[in-house]
Protein backbone atom coordinates (compact mmCIF):
# COMPACT_ATOMS: atom_id res chain seq x y z
CA UNK A 1 0.00 0.00 0.00
CA UNK A 2 1.40 3.54 -0.79
CA UNK A 3 2.96 5.88 1.38
CA UNK A 4 0.43 8.10 0.29
CA UNK A 5 -2.40 6.42 1.71
CA UNK A 6 -1.12 5.51 4.71
CA UNK A 7 -0.58 9.03 5.72
CA UNK A 8 -4.28 9.26 4.85
CA UNK A 9 -5.59 6.59 7.67
CA UNK A 10 -6.87 7.47 10.29
CA UNK A 11 -8.32 5.31 13.28
CA UNK A 12 -11.37 3.38 12.96
CA UNK A 13 -12.86 5.30 16.12
CA UNK A 14 -12.09 9.05 14.65
CA UNK A 15 -14.20 8.57 11.62
CA UNK A 16 -17.20 10.45 11.34
CA UNK A 17 -20.59 8.78 11.58
CA UNK A 18 -22.98 10.32 8.74
CA UNK A 19 -26.05 9.67 10.51
CA UNK A 20 -28.05 12.70 8.76
CA UNK A 21 -26.37 12.34 5.34
CA UNK A 22 -27.03 10.70 1.94
CA UNK A 23 -24.65 8.63 0.27
CA UNK A 24 -25.91 8.84 -3.27
CA UNK A 25 -24.00 6.24 -5.32
CA UNK A 26 -23.92 6.99 -9.44
CA UNK A 27 -23.98 3.77 -11.20
CA UNK A 28 -21.58 3.12 -13.98
CA UNK A 29 -23.47 4.22 -17.66
CA UNK A 30 -25.83 1.08 -18.50
CA UNK A 31 -25.68 -0.99 -15.19
CA UNK A 32 -28.42 -1.65 -12.98
CA UNK A 33 -28.61 -4.07 -10.33
CA UNK A 34 -30.15 -6.70 -12.60
CA UNK A 35 -27.38 -6.39 -14.42
CA UNK A 36 -25.25 -7.34 -11.26
CA UNK A 37 -27.67 -9.87 -10.59
CA UNK A 38 -27.41 -11.55 -14.59
CA UNK A 39 -23.45 -11.39 -14.34
CA UNK A 40 -23.60 -13.18 -10.64
CA UNK A 41 -21.50 -10.28 -9.09
CA UNK A 42 -24.44 -8.75 -6.96
CA UNK A 43 -23.93 -10.06 -3.49
CA UNK A 44 -20.31 -9.17 -4.20
CA UNK A 45 -21.22 -5.76 -5.03
CA UNK A 46 -22.89 -5.06 -2.47
CA UNK A 47 -20.27 -5.87 0.48
CA UNK A 48 -18.63 -2.67 0.60
CA UNK A 49 -21.76 -1.04 0.80
CA UNK A 50 -23.10 -2.76 4.00
CA UNK A 51 -19.84 -1.51 5.68
CA UNK A 52 -20.83 1.70 4.70
CA UNK A 53 -24.28 1.75 5.22
CA UNK A 54 -23.26 1.34 9.07
CA UNK A 55 -21.58 5.72 8.46
CA UNK A 56 -24.85 6.75 6.48
CA UNK A 57 -28.56 7.67 7.13
CA UNK A 58 -29.30 6.51 4.38
CA UNK A 59 -27.81 4.34 0.95
CA UNK A 60 -29.25 5.73 -2.62
CA UNK A 61 -28.29 3.92 -5.62
CA UNK A 62 -28.97 6.04 -9.14
CA UNK A 63 -28.87 3.00 -11.91
CA UNK A 64 -29.69 2.41 -15.17
CA UNK A 65 -32.55 -0.52 -14.29
CA UNK A 66 -36.09 -0.19 -14.22
CA UNK A 67 -38.80 -2.02 -12.11
CA UNK A 68 -36.28 -5.35 -11.28
CA UNK A 69 -34.16 -2.74 -9.63
CA UNK A 70 -36.56 -1.78 -7.22
CA UNK A 71 -37.17 -5.54 -6.21
CA UNK A 72 -33.22 -5.98 -5.96
CA UNK A 73 -32.92 -3.49 -3.40
CA UNK A 74 -34.37 -5.76 -0.48
CA UNK A 75 -30.55 -7.25 -0.84
CA UNK A 76 -29.42 -4.56 1.51
CA UNK A 77 -31.53 -3.45 4.11
CA UNK A 78 -32.58 -0.04 4.02
CA UNK A 79 -31.02 0.70 0.51
CA UNK A 80 -32.84 3.27 -2.11
CA UNK A 81 -33.32 2.90 -5.56
CA UNK A 82 -33.85 5.22 -8.19
CA UNK A 83 -34.36 3.82 -11.46
CA UNK A 84 -35.02 4.94 -15.38
CA UNK A 85 -38.30 4.11 -14.56
CA UNK A 86 -39.08 6.55 -17.92
CA UNK A 87 -37.08 3.62 -20.07
CA UNK A 88 -34.51 6.40 -21.42
CA UNK A 89 -31.82 5.21 -23.31
CA UNK A 90 -28.62 5.02 -21.06
CA UNK A 91 -26.67 8.17 -22.96
CA UNK A 92 -30.27 9.99 -22.49
CA UNK A 93 -30.63 9.15 -19.05
CA UNK A 94 -26.95 9.85 -17.87
CA UNK A 95 -27.80 13.66 -18.81
CA UNK A 96 -31.18 13.70 -17.40
CA UNK A 97 -30.69 11.62 -14.44
CA UNK A 98 -29.58 14.51 -12.13
CA UNK A 99 -33.22 16.60 -12.88
CA UNK A 100 -35.77 13.80 -12.79
CA UNK A 101 -34.27 12.65 -9.56
CA UNK A 102 -33.78 16.02 -8.18
CA UNK A 103 -35.99 15.48 -5.51
CA UNK A 104 -33.83 12.83 -4.26
CA UNK A 105 -30.18 14.33 -5.25
CA UNK A 106 -30.82 17.62 -3.12
CA UNK A 107 -31.24 15.69 0.06
CA UNK A 108 -28.04 14.12 -0.84
CA UNK A 109 -24.49 14.85 1.31
CA UNK A 110 -22.16 12.94 -0.84
CA UNK A 111 -22.28 11.62 -4.41
CA UNK A 112 -19.90 8.92 -5.30
CA UNK A 113 -19.57 7.01 -8.52
CA UNK A 114 -18.99 3.19 -9.37
CA UNK A 115 -16.64 3.86 -13.06
CA UNK A 116 -15.40 7.14 -15.03
CA UNK A 117 -17.82 5.85 -17.65
CA UNK A 118 -21.06 7.66 -16.40
CA UNK A 119 -19.98 9.59 -14.13
CA UNK A 120 -20.55 12.75 -15.74
CA UNK A 121 -24.00 12.27 -14.47
CA UNK A 122 -22.78 12.62 -11.12
CA UNK A 123 -20.67 15.98 -12.11
CA UNK A 124 -24.17 17.75 -13.50
CA UNK A 125 -25.74 16.58 -9.95
CA UNK A 126 -22.72 18.18 -8.30
CA UNK A 127 -23.01 21.16 -10.53
CA UNK A 128 -26.94 21.80 -9.86
CA UNK A 129 -27.15 20.46 -6.20
CA UNK A 130 -24.02 21.68 -4.92
CA UNK A 131 -22.42 18.67 -3.28
CA UNK A 132 -19.55 16.96 -2.27
CA UNK A 133 -18.12 14.83 -5.13
CA UNK A 134 -16.20 11.20 -5.01
CA UNK A 135 -14.86 10.11 -8.19
CA UNK A 136 -13.89 6.21 -7.55
CA UNK A 137 -12.53 4.25 -10.66
CA UNK A 138 -10.87 0.91 -10.80
CA UNK A 139 -9.94 1.02 -14.14
CA UNK A 140 -8.86 4.19 -16.30
CA UNK A 141 -11.19 4.86 -18.69
CA UNK A 142 -9.50 6.46 -21.45
CA UNK A 143 -6.97 3.77 -21.11
CA UNK A 144 -9.34 0.73 -21.67
CA UNK A 145 -10.84 2.16 -24.72
CA UNK A 146 -7.83 3.08 -26.21
CA UNK A 147 -6.64 -1.05 -26.06
CA UNK A 148 -10.64 -1.93 -27.04
CA UNK A 149 -11.24 0.48 -30.30
CA UNK A 150 -9.59 1.73 -33.26
CA UNK A 151 -12.36 4.43 -33.54
CA UNK A 152 -10.13 8.16 -32.87
CA UNK A 153 -13.01 9.96 -31.91
CA UNK A 154 -13.90 7.17 -29.03
CA UNK A 155 -10.49 7.76 -27.96
CA UNK A 156 -10.45 11.28 -27.97
CA UNK A 157 -14.16 11.68 -26.37
CA UNK A 158 -13.05 9.26 -23.72
CA UNK A 159 -9.99 11.43 -22.48
CA UNK A 160 -11.89 14.39 -23.10
CA UNK A 161 -14.87 13.02 -19.93
CA UNK A 162 -11.85 11.60 -18.27
CA UNK A 163 -9.84 14.59 -17.55
CA UNK A 164 -13.56 16.77 -17.30
CA UNK A 165 -14.07 14.04 -14.48
CA UNK A 166 -11.40 13.75 -12.25
CA UNK A 167 -11.32 17.57 -12.57
CA UNK A 168 -14.62 18.31 -11.10
CA UNK A 169 -14.26 15.90 -8.38
CA UNK A 170 -13.87 17.00 -4.58
CA UNK A 171 -11.62 13.47 -4.33
CA UNK A 172 -11.13 10.95 -6.50
CA UNK A 173 -10.12 6.78 -5.83
CA UNK A 174 -8.31 4.93 -8.22
CA UNK A 175 -6.94 1.01 -7.65
CA UNK A 176 -3.03 1.61 -7.74
CA UNK A 177 -0.37 3.86 -7.49
CA UNK A 178 0.46 4.00 -11.04
CA UNK A 179 -3.03 5.11 -11.83
CA UNK A 180 -2.78 7.71 -9.74
CA UNK A 181 0.56 9.03 -11.07
CA UNK A 182 -0.80 8.98 -14.52
CA UNK A 183 -4.24 10.86 -13.43
CA UNK A 184 -2.00 13.49 -11.79
CA UNK A 185 0.67 14.05 -14.81
CA UNK A 186 -2.29 13.82 -17.76
CA UNK A 187 -4.67 15.71 -16.14
CA UNK A 188 -2.55 18.02 -14.27
CA UNK A 189 -4.87 17.45 -10.53
CA UNK A 190 -3.46 18.42 -7.56
CA UNK A 191 -1.70 14.97 -5.68
CA UNK A 192 -3.95 15.46 -2.43
CA UNK A 193 -7.00 14.97 -4.25
CA UNK A 194 -5.69 12.00 -5.66
CA UNK A 195 -5.97 8.28 -3.29
CA UNK A 196 -5.46 4.94 -4.08
CA UNK A 197 -7.51 2.40 -2.38
CA UNK A 198 -7.63 -1.30 -3.95
CA UNK A 199 -10.35 -3.39 -4.69
CA UNK A 200 -11.55 -5.39 -1.54
CA UNK A 201 -12.82 -8.59 -0.61
CA UNK A 202 -15.10 -10.45 0.65
CA UNK A 203 -13.05 -12.11 3.35
CA UNK A 204 -15.89 -13.76 5.12
CA UNK A 205 -16.95 -15.85 2.08
CA UNK A 206 -13.93 -16.07 0.10
CA UNK A 207 -11.17 -18.28 2.81
CA UNK A 208 -9.70 -21.68 3.29
CA UNK A 209 -12.35 -24.67 3.03
CA UNK A 210 -11.68 -28.05 4.15
CA UNK A 211 -12.23 -29.07 0.61
CA UNK A 212 -9.88 -31.05 -0.55
CA UNK A 213 -8.72 -29.80 -3.67
CA UNK A 214 -8.48 -31.82 -7.37
CA UNK A 215 -4.93 -32.63 -8.28
CA UNK A 216 -3.96 -30.81 -11.53
CA UNK A 217 -7.18 -28.41 -11.51
CA UNK A 218 -6.80 -25.18 -12.60
CA UNK A 219 -9.60 -22.64 -12.64
CA UNK A 220 -9.88 -19.05 -14.17
CA UNK A 221 -12.36 -16.73 -13.78
CA UNK A 222 -13.54 -13.96 -16.28
CA UNK A 223 -15.01 -12.48 -19.11
CA UNK A 224 -14.96 -14.54 -21.87
CA UNK A 225 -13.00 -11.39 -24.24
CA UNK A 226 -9.69 -10.80 -25.98
CA UNK A 227 -8.41 -8.84 -23.23
CA UNK A 228 -8.23 -11.92 -20.57
CA UNK A 229 -5.76 -13.59 -23.31
CA UNK A 230 -8.48 -17.25 -22.85
CA UNK A 231 -7.82 -18.13 -26.14
CA UNK A 232 -3.96 -18.73 -25.19
CA UNK A 233 -4.79 -20.10 -22.16
CA UNK A 234 -7.12 -22.93 -24.39
CA UNK A 235 -4.21 -23.29 -26.47
CA UNK A 236 -1.81 -23.75 -23.24
CA UNK A 237 -3.42 -26.78 -22.24
CA UNK A 238 -1.92 -28.77 -24.96
CA UNK A 239 0.57 -31.37 -23.61
CA UNK A 240 -0.33 -31.04 -19.98
CA UNK A 241 -1.37 -34.51 -19.36
CA UNK A 242 -2.96 -34.84 -15.83
CA UNK A 243 -4.01 -31.14 -15.99
CA UNK A 244 -7.87 -30.20 -16.15
CA UNK A 245 -8.87 -26.42 -16.56
CA UNK A 246 -12.44 -25.01 -15.30
CA UNK A 247 -13.17 -21.91 -17.02
CA UNK A 248 -16.36 -19.43 -15.28
CA UNK A 249 -17.44 -16.58 -17.28
CA UNK A 250 -19.11 -15.98 -20.91
CA UNK A 251 -18.38 -13.76 -23.33
CA UNK A 252 -17.85 -13.36 -27.41
CA UNK A 253 -15.01 -15.95 -27.34
CA UNK A 254 -17.63 -18.71 -25.64
CA UNK A 255 -18.27 -20.72 -29.38
CA UNK A 256 -14.35 -20.21 -30.62
CA UNK A 257 -13.21 -21.67 -27.25
CA UNK A 258 -15.43 -24.55 -27.14
CA UNK A 259 -14.37 -25.22 -31.16
CA UNK A 260 -10.88 -25.15 -29.62
CA UNK A 261 -11.43 -27.27 -26.59
CA UNK A 262 -13.26 -30.58 -29.24
CA UNK A 263 -10.90 -29.94 -31.87
CA UNK A 264 -7.89 -30.34 -29.59
CA UNK A 265 -9.81 -32.90 -27.22
CA UNK A 266 -8.72 -30.67 -23.78
CA UNK A 267 -9.85 -31.63 -20.79
CA UNK A 268 -11.78 -27.83 -20.05
CA UNK A 269 -15.00 -27.68 -18.76
CA UNK A 270 -17.05 -24.04 -19.26
CA UNK A 271 -19.55 -23.91 -15.96
CA UNK A 272 -21.06 -20.30 -17.22
CA UNK A 273 -21.37 -17.55 -15.12
CA UNK A 274 -21.53 -19.03 -11.50
CA UNK A 275 -22.86 -16.81 -8.56
CA UNK A 276 -20.35 -14.92 -6.38
CA UNK A 277 -21.53 -16.68 -2.93
CA UNK A 278 -20.90 -20.16 -5.07
CA UNK A 279 -17.05 -19.08 -6.22
CA UNK A 280 -15.33 -19.81 -3.22
CA UNK A 281 -16.87 -23.35 -3.31
CA UNK A 282 -15.07 -23.75 -7.44
CA UNK A 283 -11.51 -22.05 -6.23
CA UNK A 284 -11.31 -24.26 -3.54
CA UNK A 285 -11.33 -27.33 -4.96
CA UNK A 286 -8.79 -26.01 -7.42
CA UNK A 287 -4.65 -26.23 -7.52
CA UNK A 288 -4.10 -23.19 -9.23
CA UNK A 289 -5.85 -19.94 -10.27
CA UNK A 290 -4.76 -18.65 -13.75
CA UNK A 291 -5.35 -14.94 -15.27
CA UNK A 292 -3.13 -14.38 -18.13
CA UNK A 293 -5.01 -11.10 -19.17
CA UNK A 294 -3.19 -8.60 -21.80
CA UNK A 295 -3.43 -5.93 -19.00
CA UNK A 296 -6.00 -5.53 -16.52
CA UNK A 297 -7.17 -2.64 -13.92
CA UNK A 298 -6.83 -4.06 -10.00
CA UNK A 299 -8.40 -7.47 -10.55
CA UNK A 300 -10.84 -8.53 -8.20
CA UNK A 301 -10.75 -12.40 -8.72
CA UNK A 302 -6.67 -12.83 -8.24
CA UNK A 303 -7.47 -11.11 -5.07
CA UNK A 304 -10.61 -13.48 -4.32
CA UNK A 305 -8.43 -17.20 -5.44
CA UNK A 306 -5.61 -15.69 -3.38
CA UNK A 307 -8.34 -14.75 -0.62
CA UNK A 308 -9.14 -18.77 -0.47
CA UNK A 309 -5.66 -19.78 -0.07
CA UNK A 310 -5.33 -20.87 -4.14
CA UNK A 311 -2.28 -20.16 -5.94
CA UNK A 312 -2.10 -17.50 -8.01
CA UNK A 313 -0.49 -17.77 -11.91
CA UNK A 314 -0.73 -14.68 -13.65
CA UNK A 315 0.54 -12.50 -16.49
CA UNK A 316 3.22 -10.08 -16.03
CA UNK A 317 1.37 -7.45 -17.51
CA UNK A 318 -0.07 -3.93 -16.82
CA UNK A 319 -2.68 -4.09 -13.48
CA UNK A 320 -1.42 -7.61 -12.58
CA UNK A 321 2.71 -7.06 -12.01
CA UNK A 322 2.17 -3.81 -9.66
CA UNK A 323 0.30 -5.77 -6.85
CA UNK A 324 1.80 -9.42 -7.28
CA UNK A 325 5.44 -10.32 -6.22
CA UNK A 326 6.71 -13.07 -8.55
CA UNK A 327 7.21 -16.56 -6.07
CA UNK A 328 5.62 -14.96 -3.11
CA UNK A 329 1.86 -13.82 -3.44
CA UNK A 330 2.03 -15.26 -7.19
CA UNK A 331 3.51 -16.42 -10.39
CA UNK A 332 4.01 -14.10 -12.84
CA UNK A 333 4.48 -15.57 -16.49
CA UNK A 334 4.07 -14.47 -20.10
CA UNK A 335 1.25 -13.95 -22.18
CA UNK A 336 2.05 -16.52 -24.88
CA UNK A 337 0.57 -20.29 -25.12
CA UNK A 338 4.10 -21.70 -24.17
CA UNK A 339 4.93 -19.15 -21.52
CA UNK A 340 1.51 -20.36 -19.75
CA UNK A 341 1.93 -23.45 -20.40
CA UNK A 342 5.54 -23.27 -18.78
CA UNK A 343 4.09 -21.59 -15.57
CA UNK A 344 1.62 -24.31 -14.98
CA UNK A 345 3.94 -27.05 -15.15
CA UNK A 346 5.99 -25.53 -12.52
CA UNK A 347 3.17 -24.34 -10.30
CA UNK A 348 1.41 -27.75 -10.69
CA UNK A 349 4.89 -29.73 -10.00
CA UNK A 350 6.16 -27.76 -6.98
CA UNK A 351 4.82 -28.03 -3.40
CA UNK A 352 6.43 -26.08 -1.69
CA UNK A 353 6.01 -22.93 -4.12
CA UNK A 354 1.88 -23.50 -3.84
CA UNK A 355 2.17 -23.94 -0.13
CA UNK A 356 4.47 -20.57 0.15
CA UNK A 357 2.22 -18.63 -2.54
CA UNK A 358 -1.28 -19.72 -1.00
CA UNK A 359 0.17 -18.88 2.17
CA UNK A 360 1.24 -15.57 1.74
CA UNK A 361 -2.05 -14.78 -0.87
CA UNK A 362 -3.95 -15.55 2.28
CA UNK A 363 -2.28 -13.30 5.01
CA UNK A 364 -1.86 -10.14 1.74
CA UNK A 365 -5.93 -9.77 1.38
CA UNK A 366 -6.46 -10.26 5.21
CA UNK A 367 -4.06 -7.55 6.33
CA UNK A 368 -4.88 -5.26 3.02
CA UNK A 369 -8.44 -6.09 1.42
CA UNK A 370 -11.26 -6.65 4.29
CA UNK A 371 -14.24 -4.74 3.31
CA UNK A 372 -14.18 -3.09 6.72
CA UNK A 373 -10.79 -1.79 5.83
CA UNK A 374 -11.76 -0.41 2.45
CA UNK A 375 -14.43 1.07 3.81
CA UNK A 376 -12.37 2.64 6.68
CA UNK A 377 -10.27 4.12 3.68
CA UNK A 378 -12.92 5.22 1.99
CA UNK A 379 -14.91 6.92 4.97
CA UNK A 380 -11.26 9.03 5.88
CA UNK A 381 -11.22 10.56 2.14
CA UNK A 382 -15.41 11.34 2.43
CA UNK A 383 -14.00 13.14 6.01
CA UNK A 384 -11.15 15.03 4.86
CA UNK A 385 -13.62 16.83 2.87
CA UNK A 386 -16.43 17.93 5.53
Amino acid sequence: MSDHLDRRRADSRMLPKFEQARLVVFFSRGMSLEGWERAGLLQRELVLYRELSRHFAQITFLTYGESPDLALASELPGLEVLPNRWKLPPNLYSVLAPWLHRKTLRRAGVFKTNQINGAWCAVVAKRLFRKRLVVRCGFLWSDFTARLTASWWRRVLARFLERMVFRAADAAIVAADADRAVVIQRYDIEPGRIHVIPNYVDTTRFRPSQAVREPGRVTFVGRLEEQKNVVSLVEAMRDLPGVSLSIIGEGSLSARLERLVSEYGLNVEFLGTVPHEELPASLNQSEAFILPSHYEGNPKAVFEAMACGVPVIAARVPGIQEVLRHGETGFLCGTSPLAIRAAIRDVLANVGLRERLARQGVRFVRERLSPSRIAEQELAVMNALS
